[in-house]
């Protein structure tokens, strides 16, 4: 299997830097072309894929990427378009089933770890989510959030109050969190877990509920607080935090 990540620069934290990374995005409809569009404004390489080539009509004129004709779970296709060299992979074509397969194959085949793929049926979203593939619904997608799944550990905004002295955010967390209990995340931390995104559902926060695999974390501190909470939580917790 070819190493996905051979090559790629890594920050002070061992992680990859997304300064000088390849994205490859399958399917050129208007979240394809956005997120195409917003990926090469920051600096990144980026090859779009779709099978119907006046799809990349919707790419600014001034495109510098590659543009392939073909479907994104072909290895030919996807070898074109650089997946080899991939930081991360966006599924978003207009079909569910060509997006979960072109996923899994780029996880699979390629060990892409950075995957998301769009999917217009929301009660497939667990079935997904379980095979280890992050999913975005229509009903609630933003170009925002597929770039949020796509770009390195962080925190985004989903709420400040009106002084700004608080937040709600997203915060990725480090695998290793996994199976420890909110009361712990919140001692380490000094926020508190005010609720997880579980397969499509929220669950509210309690200090015994335990951070299960794919839950998306959300939190409320203080805003000058952020910057230690997220160093916390991308980081695998102490011994004594559990």
């Amino acid at each position: 299997m070819p190493d996905a990540g051979a090559g790629r620069p890594h920050d002070a934290r061992g992680r990859y830097s997304v300064s000088l990374v390849h994205f490859v995005i399958m399917g050129c409809g208007r979240v394809g072309a956005t997120l195409a569009r917003s990926l090469e404004n920051r600096g990144h390489s980026v090859a779009v894929v779709d099978q119907n080539p006046d799809a990349f009509r919707r790419l600014p004129s001034d495109f510098s990427g590659k543009k392939v004709t073909g479907v994104g779970f072909d290895r030919d296709t996807l070898v074109q378009a650089g997946i080899e060299d991939a930081y991360a992979f966006a599924a978003v074509s207009d079909g569910d089933n060509s997006n979960i397969l072109s996923a899994r194959v780029v996880r699979e085949t390629y060990g892409v770890d950075n995957v998301v793929a769009r999917i217009y049926d929301p009660h497939r979203a667990e079935i997904y989510q379980r095979l280890g593939i992050p999913t975005v619904a229509t009903v609630r997608w933003t170009a925002d959030q597929v770039l949020r799944r796509m770009l390195p550990l962080g925190a985004t905004d989903e709420y400040r109050d009106a002084s700004g002295q608080v937040r709600l955010a997203q915060v990725d967390v480090h695998p290793d969190w996994v199976g420890r209990s909110a009361r712990a995340i919140e001692r380490a931390t000094g926020a508190r877990v005010a609720f997880v995104s579980r397969f499509g559902d929220g669950v509210l926060g309690t200090p015994d509920m335990v951070l299960q695999e794919n839950d998306v974390l959300h939190v409320l501190m203080r805003s000058t607080d952020a910057a230690t909470v997220e160093r916390v939580l991308t980081r695998a917790p102490e011994a004594e935090e559990d």
